[in-house]
């Protein structure tokens, strides 16, 4: 299969994956019983909100792009099926998975686990990506690895 992604592409995917961050720590906040932990969710919840921002800005300075397909229709079913796999990607998926959630500890460790499997989403992204649009992957790499260094120390601290 020749299907390649845009940058814009995987912009847009990013935004959908801060979203349902942004909705899993507000969700773990109104939950949580600690105050130490509802200001951790509090920072995070916002670290998503920029993050969001942060994409939208990527997508903006893309150029939108048509894929070339073998048949009508197959970049956009395959691009469906590739991002399925991510917990994130759906709408309504970050509070599904706060729901879940027994504790504060436990909250942390769930986001160090998307965070992990967001950088890992985008690493395998680059097999399919535009060589002129690596270097947008390359940043929102380097976003999200921030993000999981942050997460990282805050879980420490809990």
């Amino acid at each position: 299969m020749g299907v390649k992604f845009t940058g814009s592409d995987i912009a847009e995917m990013g935004i959908q994956i801060e979203k349902n961050g942004k909705e899993y720590y507000d969700e773990v906040l109104r939950c949580s019983k600690s105050e130490k932990a509802k200001q951790i969710f509090k920072f995070l919840g916002q670290e998503e909100v920029n993050h969001v921002v942060f994409f939208e800005k990527l997508l903006s300075s893309l150029e939108k792009e048509e894929a070339a397909e073998s048949y009508s229709g197959e970049y956009y079913e395959y691009m469906k099926n590739l991002s399925a796999l991510h917990v994130f990607t759906k709408k309504g998926k970050g509070l599904e998975a706060a729901c879940k959630i027994k504790s504060d500890k436990e909250a942390l460790k769930t986001a160090v686990d998307f965070e992990k499997d967001s950088i890992l989403f985008y690493y395998e992204m680059k097999n399919f990506i535009s060589t002129k649009d690596k270097k947008v992957l390359d940043e929102i790499i380097k976003e999200e690895q921030a993000h999981l260094s942050k997460l990282m120390v805050l879980l420490k601290s809990i």
